[in-house]
C-alpha cells in the first residue's frame, strides 16, 4: 500500500500541482473513528493520474463473539487527466465502490436500488460539496446455502459503484476531503451505522443522512 505514496512522492517534480494539491488534502482528511483507512495501488489505464485508497468500516465489539467487526469496505480512486475529460465534463474524476452485507428483509425490498443511490447523492449534498455528472450501479446478490453449507442463514449484499466529477475550486483543485468524507458517510450508511453528525454549514444547518437497519454481525 504504501508503494502508491512513494510513487507519488518520487515523481513529485513531474505531477501536476492541482493533483498533488487534490492527493495531499485526501491524506489530510478528518474522518469518523470507524473508518480505517489506507493507500492501495490505483489502475494506471483510466486516467494519467490516479490515486487510490481503500476503506473499512469497523465496528469495536460487533461481532458474536465481542470481537471488533467489519461492516463495510469500499474503494475510492481520483483520476486526474489535466487535458480534461468529454465524459467526465471536467479534469478530475472520482471512482468509488461500496459493499456490505444486510438484513435479508431489507435486501428483498424492491426500492432497494433507489434508496441506496439516495444515501450516495445525500452524502454528497449534506456535505455541501458540488458535483456533476454521476453515474453507478447498485448491485444486490442474495446467498441461499444448501448441504454442508445448509447451516448457514441466508444473506444479501449490496455493491454501490458510482463516479462523478468534483467541482473544482481554486487553482483548479476540487475539495477531496469532502468528497472523501461524503464517501466514508455512504459507507457508514450501508453498514448500519448512526449518521454522522456534521459540522453547521455555512448556512447553519446540520443535515443527517437517512437510516436503515444494520447488517448482521459476520
Amino acid at each position: 500500500m504504501a508503494a502508491a505514496q512513494e510513487h507519488l512522492a518520487d515523481s513529485a517534480d513531474e505531477t501536476p500541482i492541482p493533483f498533488r494539491q487534490a492527493v495531499e488534502a485526501l491524506r489530510a482528511a478528518r474522518l469518523r473513528p470507524e473508518i480505517e483507512i489506507d493507500p492501495t495501488p490505483a489502475p494506471r489505464r483510466l486516467a494519467p493520474y490516479a490515486y487510490a485508497l481503500e476503506a473499512a468500516v469497523v465496528a469495536p465489539g460487533a461481532d458474536p463473539d465481542g470481537e471488533a467487526a467489519e461492516l463495510a469496505d469500499g474503494r475510492l480512486v481520483l483520476l486526474y487527466n489535466p487535458a480534461g475529460d468529454d465524459a467526465w465534463q471536467g479534469t478530475f474524476r472520482v471512482v468509488t465502490l461500496a459493499r456490505a452485507e444486510l438484513e435479508p428483509e431489507m435486501g428483498a425490498d424492491p426500492l432497494l436500488p433507489e434508496v441506496s443511490w439516495s444515501w450516495l447523492t445525500g452524502a454528497l449534498e449534506a456535505r455541501e460539496v458540488p458535483y456533476g455528472e454521476p453515474s453507478g450501479t447498485v448491485t444486490r446478490a442474495a446467498s441461499h446455502y444448501f448441504g454442508g453449507l445448509a447451516s448457514r442463514e441466508p444473506d444479501t449484499k449490496i455493491e454501490i459503484r458510482a463516479s462523478w466529477t468534483p467541482e473544482e475550486g481554486p487553482g483548479g483543485v476540487p475539495d477531496t476531503a469532502a468528497h472523501l468524507a461524503a464517501w466514508c458517510d455512504l459507507l457508514c450508511q450501508v453498514a448500519g451505522l448512526p449518521p454522522a453528525v456534521l459540522d453547521p454549514a455555512p448556512r447553519g444547518g446540520v443535515v443527517a443522512l437517512p437510516q436503515r437497519r444494520g447488517p448482521k454481525p459476520h
